[in-house]
């Protein structure tokens, strides 16, 4: 949970030093604009508060790996996707999604902060406890952040590397797989969830894992 805390904070603490103009730049997520990816950070933190508010009435039946599930790539065709893109642009002023992930984000780290980690949780028609909800999210925010640096290579700090660490090992226990240790885990992270495609010597590397990639998670 002290995890989800610091890379959160980060994450948020990265958005807020992004200038106007960078907003306009691709992330790295594919087909999203940095805006877009704000604008989906604000509905994370969303999802969070949401989550932390819905105790289950049953006992947990996943952990932190859990939560995610792989999944096929997302097309041009994902009305989520499409609509995040129109909800990003109706903002219009980058300094009002800023805000709005001031806002919203900061609840959802407070209420982080407050929750009972045994607490079983309801969420994606799973129950776990909130400790291992928040747990997931970690590897999110890191891959976001990740993300939010892309095509920036003035945009400074990344991820804090317990976070990296942590989300590669999250990575490798939903996919199954263990990254060749030649693999930075930023590298493992990016190659893995398809972010960029791997040099022909990683490739190698990864041997029969390059078949599967990318691992999509969901």
């Amino acid at each position: 949970m002290e995890l989800f805390t610091r890379t959160w904070s980060a994450l948020r603490t990265a958005v807020a030093a992004t200038p106007d103009q960078d907003f306009a730049l691709p992330s790295g997520c594919a087909g999203w604009l940095v805006r877009d990816l704000v604008c989906h950070l604000v509905i994370d933190a969303q999802d969070v508060l949401i989550t932390l508010a819905t105790p289950a009435g049953t006992a947990p039946v996943v952990d932190d790996a859990g939560y995610w599930s792989l999944v096929d790539p997302p097309t041009a065709d994902d009305p989520l996707d499409a609509l995040i893109v129109r909800l990003a642009a109706a903002y219009g002023d980058p300094g009002l999604l800023r805000f709005h992930l001031d806002d919203v984000g900061a609840a959802a780290g407070r209420a982080a902060a407050l929750a009972d980690p045994a607490l079983p949780v309801a969420t994606k028609d799973l129950v776990l406890t909130a400790g291992d909800y928040l747990s997931a999210y970690v590897l999110e925010w890191t891959l976001h952040h990740l993300d939010l640096m892309a095509h920036r290579p003035d945009a400074g700090a990344g991820p804090a590397a317990d976070g990296l660490v942590w989300s590669r090992a999250m990575l490798e226990r939903v996919a199954g797989v263990t990254f060749p240790p030649s693999f930075t885990d930023t590298d493992a992270l990016l190659v893995g969830t398809g972010r960029r495609d791997p040099a022909a010597a990683e490739r190698a590397a990864l041997g029969d894992i390059a078949a599967r990639l990318p691992f999509v998670l969901g």
